[in-house]
């Protein structure tokens, strides 16, 4: 029987496999590597994308930020405005008003009563003065409740004043405004005519 020698082939064989082996190692090691390489290159691509959105959504608020501002001073400046409007409104509203109140106060005022110091408040009117009389003082403050325009008279002070007169008396009064409905502005009938006649107008 002849002998086989197989030690050749076998390391033949053994030689190829490892080749084989090798290069399926180096394939996935490449394939691996490129793999790495895309993620990672995808990953530094979001992050970029993302910062640029990031940076545009910053310049974006910045500008928004700007704006609000801006509208935050448009919003002061016409609430100034219209506080300034409002005042000179009231202003020519009231204007006939004060002249008829000072022409009514001076018509109240009788002979022998000087007054020195006048000042107002709200509604509600101060007046020193001095006067020849108590008897003056009284016809003063009668004068005052019977006008159309003012009401309430008070006496909150009365002291003798023998520098001015022998029964001169130094006084103190308040006194409160009021309207007469018919000397009222045309935008407060207005606003008073107005329900009435929707009053009418529902019960039609």
């Amino acid at each position: 029987m002849a002998k086989i020698n197989l030690l050749p082939w076998r390391e033949a064989y053994r030689k190829e496999k490892k080749e084989q082996f090798l290069a399926v190692i180096g394939g996935v090691v490449l394939m691996s590597g490129l793999i790495a390489y895309l993620w990672i290159s995808s990953v530094e691509s979001s992050i970029e994308n993302q910062q640029a959105r990031n940076h545009l959504l910053d310049t974006e608020i910045a500008a928004l930020e700007k704006q609000v501002k801006e509208i935050a001073n448009l919003k002061k400046v016409r609430d100034d405005l219209l506080a300034r409007i409002k005042i000179i409104q009231d202003l020519q509203g009231t204007r006939p008003l004060i002249v008829r109140y000072f022409d009514d106060f001076a018509r109240s005022i009788p002979d022998g009563v000087f007054i020195t110091t006048m000042s107002k408040q709200g509604a509600t009117v101060s007046i020193e003065g001095v006067a020849e009389s108590y008897n003056r003082v009284a016809t003063f403050m009668r004068n005052l409740d019977t006008s159309d325009w003012f009401a309430g008279a008070n006496l909150t002070s009365v002291i003798a004043a023998p520098s001015e007169g022998e029964q001169a008396q130094s006084f103190k009064i308040t006194v409160s405004t009021s309207v007469p409905s018919e000397a009222e502005s045309p935008d407060a009938k207005n606003e008073k005519t107005q329900p009435s006649q929707a009053k009418k107008a529902g019960s039609k």
